[in-house]
């Protein structure tokens, strides 16, 4: 009869983190447990097999401080894994408050850290949440990675519109009216020229923070050079903007857009259009040098004017009192404007040279 009224205890192991405990209640084939926490002790029993056999097994815990009235258990075919949070995240020298542990309760070795190696797993799993936050905010790598593309589509896509209406428009208006149209070819487009031009400084941009891995300076020294003439040489001069040159410096800006805007944009798509990857890489060979060359045309056409007007000139402080002419430094703009020629032109050589180059030849 003394043995009906033992209380049987399981064995049970425990481990600690900073903010948690975990208990193993060594019982199998447990249903329905019975586990709360009251005034801070934990109250265990339930029906299953242990030690002693298939019994009713129970156990109290007063635990050494506070902890969350709200344990959280999970039953396996072999134990009872019970966890409970600590009300302050600190380490504890032992469970129990009694100094002295029961005979029931030994470490579980399997998870047991001491307080430095706690410490250290705490930190990293920090870390992982403090990573999955940025993450979350900042998206995945493939959401980021579609966005970019989707906003490299739209850019292109813009600019071709722009530079197709550029040019659909002055070679409409040249068979319509001919020659005529070369006079008012600035006051026809040049609204959306500024435009284009201006939304220009987005490819620079890119390009320097690598949101695209074109080098800087061949578009740059385009940004700069395209810029010079299209707000100085023609939109600060009304004598230059009824001029001929006007026509053949914007024609051979927009015959070359409209091939490579097109192509940047399948390219964000992943698609490959065999005849516009040939224009692309091919029509440039002869609109380039001839873009340039109606460039410096208008920039000798443009010296006259500005040493007439006297625009942008200065004289220099005393006692030097030399005044210094536009036109020097449009000189200079030549030099620089070949100079840039040049660069621009062995990139595009080397690009089309990756894409087109002869292979070698085996040697059989």
């Amino acid at each position: 009869m003394a043995m009906e009224n033992q209380v049987l205890t399981p064995h049970v192991y425990w481990a600690q983190r900073h903010r948690e405990l975990y208990l193993r209640v060594e019982l199998s084939d447990v249903q329905n447990p019975a586990i709360s926490i009251t005034e801070n002790v934990l109250h265990f029993k339930a029906q299953g097999h242990g030690a002693k056999g298939d019994n009713v097994y129970e156990f109290h815990l007063e635990f050494l401080d506070l902890v969350k009235p709200e344990p959280v258990y999970k039953l396996t075919q072999r134990q009872v894994n019970i966890t409970v949070q600590k009300k302050v995240s600190q380490w504890w020298e032992r469970l129990t408050k009694q100094e002295k542990r029961p005979l029931f309760l030994a470490p579980d070795f399997d998870r047991w850290l001491d307080e430095s190696d706690a410490e250290m797993e705490l930190r990293a799993k920090e870390e992982e949440r403090l990573n999955k936050l940025r993450l979350e905010s900042q998206g995945s790598p493939e959401t980021l990675t579609s966005l970019k593309k989707g906003y490299l589509f739209m850019y292109n896509l813009v600019q071709f519109l722009g530079f197709s209406w550029i040019f659909v428009n002055l070679t409409v208006r040249f068979f319509i009216l001919g020659k005529e149209s070369f006079y008012d070819t600035f006051h026809t487009v040049a609204d959306m020229m500024y435009f284009c031009q201006m939304l220009a400084v987005v490819e620079t941009i890119n390009a320097a923070i690598g949101v695209t891995s074109s080098p800087v300076m061949p578009s740059l020294i385009q940004l700069l050079g395209r810029n010079f003439i299209l707000f100085i040489i023609f939109g600060t001069m009304e004598e230059m903007q009824n001029k001929a040159v006007v026509f053949f410096v914007f024609y051979m800006w927009s015959a070359i857009e409209i091939f490579r805007y097109p192509f940047y944009m399948l390219s964000c798509i992943d698609m490959d259009w065999k005849v516009l990857t040939w224009l692309r890489y091919t029509v440039w060979i002869p609109i380039y040098p001839l873009g340039c060359l109606a460039e410096a045309v208008s920039v000798i056409q443009s010296i006259p004017i500005f040493n007439e007007t006297g625009r942008f000139s200065f004289t220099l402080p005393y006692p030097v009192k030399i005044k210094v002419r536009f036109s020097f430094f449009l000189q200079i703009y030549l030099i620089m404007l070949f100079l840039g020629l040049y660069i621009n032109f062995r990139h595009l050589y080397k690009q089309r040279r990756r894409r087109y180059g002869q292979k070698k030849k085996k040697i059989h």
